[in-house]
């Protein structure tokens, strides 16, 4: 499938008229004014909706060859994988400085530090090893089952896994950079818009003039009432306990394509096992199979910690997503029967296709999404589960923080 092409600026001139201004780490729910240097900065700044990959910058492939550099000194060989879980994270979950923007191996973009991701990751691990062989799951790749698998590669091995996600992350930074100022307000650096021109809207059109004198950031009372993508047809029940991943891609791609590839072709893509499938793969093969990630619409997905999002934040996010960006949304919760009343149990991580909202007034609102857990075709006594859900939007919000990575494919 063809990518669009970086449009080209005049950044040397646009320059000019940028101030350099410093990363201002986003926080809270206010959706107030840009957060922008001066009035003339804020006209200057036409950026596009969202960006497609960029350039690999010499600066940003030194930063990856620092975090393997890294690896190879602190796990030269396999890591055992009965070590401890704060040695194995502390080994395997490292992290590189973009351009301003923070990425943790198997994690996703964060505003939290490496040591935080290390510690959280430890501690899920534990909490993992320490739970009841029968606790349910459903096919997201728990953090214990993530360091091992990555403990037992060789360094060869395990070395080409990290740089090619460290790639893709580099390369995305740009999508990163205009989230955190859609979203959160944040000031792009005139250096970084230089360096990736995949971020600016095309010169002299209608939408980029409109852009250059919108002073205002989109409010969740700019979007419409209600709102949805997908056909809510083109839906699947996942075939194995342990095929939420592959049957999420598979709906995702369904709504790309029109036609239903089977789901073990996308276990196979996925490279999902018996533990299940990573965010971090969901991700990959979501810019790589399908035209979601094109200009048009979110251009390259990634892997998104919402961790310190209210929900009001969330709920923008997922706006953006459903109304600007036209595309779906990989979800990413814990499984909890207080979140999702329709389980007859508690069970794991797991994923889900959002793709839609409705703002209904002074009733809670609701997310729309595609549920791939149907209970009662692995127990006929459990109750059956539709795959076309719309619930609370809080419930769901409250799933996504609780999982250990809190975490969300945009």
């Amino acid at each position: 499938m063809s990518r669009p092409r970086p449009r080209t600026l005049a950044v040397g001139a646009l320059a000019l008229l940028l101030a350099a201004a410093p990363f201002v780490p986003h926080g809270g729910d206010d959706e107030g004014r840009i957060a922008a240097s001066s009035d003339r900065t804020t006209r200057a700044l036409a950026t596009a909706d969202t960006a497609p990959r960029g350039r690999l910058t010499p600066e940003l492939k030194a930063e990856i060859d620092r975090v393997l550099a890294q690896g190879r000194a602190q796990a030269p060989g396999r890591v055992p994988v009965n070590a401890g879980p704060s040695r194995l994270a502390a080994a395997l979950v490292r992290c590189a400085d973009f351009d301003g923007q923070r990425y943790c191996l198997h994690t996703g973009w964060t505003e939290s530090t490496q040591a935080q991701v290390q510690a959280r990751a430890a501690t899920a691990a534990r909490a993992i090893a320490a739970r009841p062989a029968a606790t349910e799951s459903t096919g997201d790749l728990d953090e214990l089952a993530t360091l091992r698998r990555f403990g037992r590669m060789s360094p060869a091995a395990r070395a080409d896994a990290e740089r090619a996600e460290l790639t893709a992350a580099a390369r995305s930074v740009g999508k990163v950079w205009l989230l955190r100022h859609a979203i959160d307000g944040v000031t792009i650096p005139s250096s970084v818009l230089a360096a990736h021109p995949e971020m600016l809207a095309a010169d002299g059109t209608a939408a980029a003039r409109s852009r250059t004198t919108r002073q205002q950031r989109k409010t969740r009372g700019d979007y419409p009432q209600k709102a949805h993508v997908l056909n809510g047809h083109d839906v699947s029940e996942q075939h194995q306990t342990y095929w939420c991943g592959p049957t999420t891609m598979q709906m995702v791609a369904w709504g790309w394509t029109g036609h239903a590839r089977s789901q073990q072709h996308w276990a196979n893509k996925l490279g999902t096992t018996s533990s299940g499938t990573a965010i971090t793969d969901m991700v990959r093969v979501t810019n790589a199979a399908t035209g979601w990630d094109d200009k048009d619409h979110a251009g390259a997905y990634i892997t998104l910690d919402v961790g310190d999002y209210g929900f009001g934040k969330w709920q923008l996010l997922l706006f953006r997503h459903i109304v600007d960006y036209k595309a779906p949304v990989i979800l990413h919760p814990i499984l909890l029967k207080k979140y999702y009343p329709y389980l007859d149990d508690d069970a794991s991580g797991h994923f889900q296709v959002g793709r839609g909202y409705d703002k209904r007034g002074d009733k809670p609102n609701q997310i729309g999404y595609f549920e791939p857990w149907d209970q009662q075709r692995f127990d006929p006594s459990e109750p059956y589960i539709d795959r076309v859900q719309w619930r609370q939007a809080y419930k769901s919000y409250r799933a996504n923080e609780a999982h250990f990575q809190h975490n969300i494919g945009v």
